[in-house]
């Protein structure tokens, strides 16, 4: 959720108030940072994942599951470890935007041993059991991007009534009481985001036309004029902060690298958004998407009429193209300079305040990007810090900037470095898939680094790959652009030799050209090496061991095999549930009991008690606390 400053919050009028004084303290607080920073050197990789759970409450004896509003009661318990010892944590935990939420992350970063990834499993299984613990008999925690019956009628536990004439959100689905209430900043948030735009935020999503779906789908067209008739409407951020993902953090071992990361990344956030595509089902409907991604987006869209460009500018200063929620709009290495094909807004006296510092111009005019944007929540005890060792103002900003990439400077008086967010995966139900992903991810990084692999395209393609993503079956049915050779002359000869395009080539559109994520992931022949074969490679030359190789040989096949299409997708699998369930009845609905049936079959794939080949495969063994080496577990977050 990004930075959580405890203290009293201003009201929005005061915020707004200090928002230009929050803003330039914020840059002075970055150039200070970069000045003492900008030369740090040899860091080593570590890395971490970040997954968020949903509790959820089954009632049986009426067949329905609800969101159970526990959370701070069972975070309160879940930190006590962290409080008394923190350098002992196997795990720590973070309240996030809904009161039915949790996070959990390794209680210390893992580093850049490949034996690692061994015990990322087995540490993800452990947090699930921490919670599982506190839980009551007839409540589970679940790794599910989204509760498909949210903001339907008493979908949490307890039940509240919503109160569109008042309170944070005013949403006719999503009452107050649902939103963390251990935490001042997410109802600020909620309030002050409503109040900046001037109304409250709005997401219509196309709904999944079925043989007997009706139009409109229901009446909120006739309470709001927002709503499509059309479309699944939702009127409040907890649509979209109320969602979970999977998120992972890298340390680099300079800034250079860490630039480097945040690019090539950049364009695999679409293809791991298709690929973990895991949301189909919103407010009790099947819709025609299959991810969270322009939900939140939208859940959190402050910008005014004038900034959005319905409106001439008059009180406002920049029309902002996209959401404070999205992908990147600018890249950060020389190499990707040229591939910044959209024009980027930003702050003119904030960038040349910048350079005037000796900041380069792209890192530059990334940051006085970021800074268009006002302070959202202020506390009255940080609105004067001192700027030589304070960063808060800074990222008051920066946190509030939800990107697909992240680019994180070192926290002050900290012995963490440079370091890059991804963002863009939603989470799986089980520890395996989630599992799978991040390893996936960190050895492409390594990958990455190994053999300077390029996968830069324009950034407006990027753009349209995101929009792609989030179709339903995209993984299986969607092209995306990406570059067609990828490779440099110290990558491997054989993965050379299948890239068409010249490196001589001047014309940049000649450089990427549109594959599916099969082609992308497993390759194809000829044409393009893919990023499996390419991992393939890099691991042939390590020395690994016999209990390593065979985890992350489980891992690259399941990867491989829902790229090919051979398994499903989280969210083709839910669609292909609520479909088939005896009592749907081709209307796009998914009714209290094909809910309560598809959650109760999603926890015993979860805990193993269910074997689900279609969605994970034949051959899976999960890494547990039981089954990995002896060795490993002295410290399972070493």
């Amino acid at each position: 959720m990004g930075l959580l400053s405890e203290g009293s919050p201003l009201s929005w009028e005061e915020t707004k108030k200090y928002s230009q004084h929050v803003r330039e303290h914020g840059i002075q607080q970055f150039i200070n940072l970069y000045k003492r920073l900008k030369n740090r050197q040899g860091d080593v990789l570590k890395w971490g994942d970040e997954v968020e759970y949903i509790i959820v409450k089954f009632i049986d004896e009426r067949r329905e599951a609800k969101v159970s509003l526990r959370a701070k009661e069972i975070l309160a318990i879940l930190t006590e470890k962290e409080q008394a010892d923190p350098l002992s944590c196997k795990s720590l935990w973070r309240p996030e935007y809904g009161a039915y939420m949790v996070e959990g992350t390794p209680g210390k970063p893992y580093g850049g041993l490949l034996a690692h990834f061994n015990i990322v499993e087995a540490n993800m299984k452990m947090r699930r059991e921490e919670v599982t613990q506190l839980l009551k008999e007839n409540e589970c925690v679940m790794s599910i991007t989204s509760f498909p019956r949210l903001g339907c009628e008493n979908f949490t536990d307890p039940p509240y009534k919503t109160t569109p004439d008042e309170g944070c959100t005013r949403s006719l689905f999503f009452p107050d009481e649902a939103i963390y209430s251990g935490h001042p900043r997410f109802k600020t948030l909620s309030k002050n985001i409503r109040l900046r735009r001037g109304k409250k935020v709005a997401m219509n999503l196309p709904i999944f036309r079925d043989i007997n779906t009706v139009i409109p789908v229901d009446d909120s067209y006739k309470h709001s004029k927002a709503a499509l008739p059309d479309h699944v409407y939702m009127d409040a951020m907890g649509f979209g902060m109320g969602c979970c993902c999977l998120q992972l953090t890298f340390q680099a071992c300079n800034i250079k690298e860490a630039r480097t990361l945040y690019d090539q990344l950049t364009p695999l956030c679409p293809i791991m958004l298709a690929f973990s595509a895991a949301s189909p089902a919103h407010r009790g409907f099947l819709t025609d998407v299959d991810c969270r991604w322009s939900i939140i987006a939208a859940s959190v869209d402050c910008r005014t009429d004038e900034e959005r460009g319905l409106k001439p500018l008059s009180e406002d200063k920049f029309v902002i193209k996209k959401s404070r929620y999205d992908s990147i709009d600018s890249y950060l290495s020389p190499q990707g300079e040229k591939f910044n094909d959209i024009p980027l807004i930003y702050d003119p006296e904030v960038y040349q305040k910048l350079r005037d510092n000796d900041i380069d111009h792209l890192l530059a005019q990334h940051i006085a990007h970021l800074f268009i944007r006002d302070s959202l929540v202020l506390f009255s005890e940080k609105v004067h810090q001192n700027d030589e060792e304070d960063t808060d103002h800074f990222e008051n900003i920066q946190s509030t900037n939800w990107q697909t990439m992240r680019f994180k400077p070192p926290p002050p008086n900290s012995t963490i470095g440079w370091r890059v967010e991804f963002r863009p995966c939603e989470v799986q139900f089980t520890d395996f898939e989630n599992a799978a992903i991040v390893c996936f991810v960190v050895l492409l990084t390594r990958v990455i680094l190994s053999y300077q692999l390029d996968f830069l395209i324009p950034i407006s393609k990027v753009d349209e790959n995101m929009v792609n993503a989030q179709k339903r079956n995209a993984c299986a049915e969607g092209m995306f652009w990406f570059r067609k050779d990828i490779t440099t002359q110290v990558s491997p000869p054989e993965a050379s030799e299948v890239c068409q395009t010249s490196k001589s080539s001047q014309n940049i559109s000649d450089s990427f050209a549109k594959m599916t994520v099969n082609e992308i992931i497993n390759g194809k022949e000829g044409e393009f090496p893919g990023l499996i074969p390419l991992i393939n490679n890099y691991l042939s030359g390590m020395d690994v061991d016999a209990d390593t190789h065979c985890t992350i040989q489980q891992y690259l096949k399941f990867i491989q095999r829902r790229a090919s299409g051979e398994i499903l997708t989280t969210a083709s699998w839910i669609r292909k549930f609520v479909t088939e369930h005896p009592e749907y009845k081709q209307d796009s609905k998914v009714s209290e009991s094909i809910n309560y049936d598809l959650l109760k079959t999603i926890d015993a794939i979860q805990s193993g008690k269910l074997k689900c080949p279609e969605l994970l495969g034949t051959s899976v063994i999960s890494k547990t606390r039981e089954n990995i080496p002896a060795a490993m577990t002295k410290d399972s977050c070493a």
